[in-house]
């Protein structure tokens, strides 16, 4: 089932998840329906705080479903290691329509649960170590717009005020 997906501003993104104690046939389901809606949206990763769900647990496939073996859950995720910078411009389902230049990780080590409750230690680089990141701010209440600073930070922000005013976000 797709689920709707928060947007910037609303509580729950901005609140630091809990871990998962065990897996439940609700917490597959909800793996399920994040998979479902994070291809549906398109994205490359969704943390259950960007559907409401205050857990440490995502999602991601910077393949975008075209890859079968790109498909990763993480439960109660954690870094081991975080090295070297890159920039990139990113955007994030619950921003949407709005990009910026996010300094992240250029490696980073995570290591977690999977689905089956089995833990996994991955070690990524490039897209998919900034997707870690970006998935793991989402678990502890920060939106990549939280990142930023100064007059880029400012503009979105102030769009975004512009848009709820207007009834459209």
């Amino acid at each position: 089932m797709i689920r709707p997906i928060l947007k910037y501003g609303d509580a729950p993104l901005h609140e630091k998840a809990r871990p998962v104690d065990e897996l439940t046939p609700e917490i597959d389901r909800l793996i399920d329906d994040m998979i479902d809606t994070m291809y549906a949206a398109p994205g490359v990763g969704l943390a259950a705080p960007q559907v409401g769900v205050a857990l440490r647990l995502f999602v991601v496939d910077v393949s975008v479903g075209r890859d079968s073996g790109g498909l990763m859950v993480f439960v109660n995720p954690e870094f081991v290691e975080r090295d070297g910078t890159q920039l990139e411009e990113e955007g994030c389902l619950s921003v949407p329509g709005f990009n910026a230049t996010v300094v992240r990780p250029m490696r980073a080590v995570l290591r977690g649960f999977d689905r089956e409750w089995q833990q996994r230690t991955v070690e990524a680089t490039g897209l998919l170590a900034r997707a870690f990141q970006h998935e793991m701010d989402h678990l502890d209440g920060t939106v990549f717009v939280d990142r930023l600073r100064g007059i880029k930070r400012d503009l979105i922000v102030r769009k975004i005020r512009k848009l709820t005013r207007a009834g459209k976000w």
